[in-house]
This record gives C-alpha cells, sequence and structure tokens, in this order.
C-alpha cells in the first residue's frame, strides 16, 4: 500500500515534467509550474490535517507522514521555481521583491514553517517538536491568502479553499473540544 501512495504522490511530478519537456504544450511554463506545484503542495497540506479526522472512516495515520513530506516537496518545487526559472538565481532581485509583493513574503513564510515541520518529523527531533507542529494551520492559512494574492482576483476555486480551511479548521476544533 506504501508503495502505491508513493507512485500516486510522485505521478503528479511525472506528468508535469512530460507536459513541459516532451509535449511542450504550455505557453508559459513559469507560470504553469507554479500553478501545478503549489495547487498540488496546498491539497496535499490540507489533506494531511484531514487524516486525522477521517481515521475512523478510513485509517491513513500510518501515512501522514509521507503525504505531509510529499506536501513540503512539491512546496520545494515552487521554490526552486521561484527562485531558478523565475528569478534566474538573482537573489538580490529575489530578495527585493519578496519584500515588495506581501504575496510571496507570505510565501516564504509558509515555506520555513514547512520546512521547520519536515526537518523535526523525523527520530528525535519529532519526539522534541511534534508539539509544535500544529502550525500547520498557520501555513495552511498563509499559503492560502498567498494563492488569492498571486492571483491578484478571488475565484471560485479560491473561495472553495478558503471554505475547506474553516470547516477542517470547525471539525479540527470539534476534534480537540470534544463537542
Amino acid at each position: 500500500m506504501k508503495k502505491v501512495i508513493f507512485i500516486l504522490l510522485f505521478l503528479p511530478s511525472l506528468i508535469l515534467a512530460y507536459e513541459i519537456f516532451y509535449l511542450q504544450n504550455v505557453t508559459d511554463p513559469i507560470k504553469y509550474i507554479y500553478t501545478v506545484t503549489g495547487a498540488i503542495a496546498l491539497v496535499l497540506l490540507f489533506f494531511t490535517t484531514t487524516i486525522s479526522l477521517i481515521r475512523k472512516k478510513i485509517n491513513l495515520m500510518s501515512y501522514r507522514k509521507m503525504v505531509g513530506l510529499f506536501g513540503f516537496y512539491y512546496a520545494f518545487l515552487h521554490l526552486l521555481n521561484f527562485l531558478i526559472l523565475d528569478m534566474e538565481l538573482d537573489l538580490d532581485f529575489a530578495f527585493s521583491e519578496t519584500l515588495d509583493k506581501p504575496f510571496i513574503y507570505l510565501g516564504m513564510i509558509s515555506f520555513l514553517i514547512l520546512l521547520f515541520m519536515t526537518i523535526t518529523s523525523f527520530g528525535k527531533l519529532f519526539k522534541l517538536y511534534f508539539r509544535y507542529h500544529k502550525v500547520i494551520y498557520i501555513a495552511l492559512a498563509l499559503t492560502t491568502i498567498h494563492f488569492i494574492m498571486a492571483q491578484k482576483s478571488l475565484s471560485e476555486i479560491q473561495m472553495v479553499y478558503v471554505g475547506i480551511i474553516l470547516i477542517i479548521a470547525y471539525f479540527k476544533f470539534r476534534q480537540r473540544v470534544k463537542l
């Protein structure tokens, strides 16, 4: 089962590479990579937070770390796209762009939270820092705001993301308080 989930989580990378490098049918590859990697990261991070909510019906708790790490992987690809393809490794320009555009620094803050969670997801570090992994909700909120601001308008899909965050937050609150 673990191998199947791994393949399913890695498959979007292969499809993305196939579309960009083989089919070459994408008119703006940088924007396309932003959209695909960002959306997949966001969906996987949302799913990671809901695994504990659905565990009585479908127990995927043993795969939650893998799903979360793949969420980080796609967020990392998103960041690499920004630094390498969009900013062309001009770190001064990337830094000034980050400070000039609020949606970029919200994304950077979210990425740093995900980086912390990834680093502290293993062994002794997990035992020391697992309590702090609740910051995933801050990362989800910042990432959703980042996504909305990057699009420059509130679309139906973005309203769905916001709705999903609110629903997850409600059920997580109920789970903690045991209403």
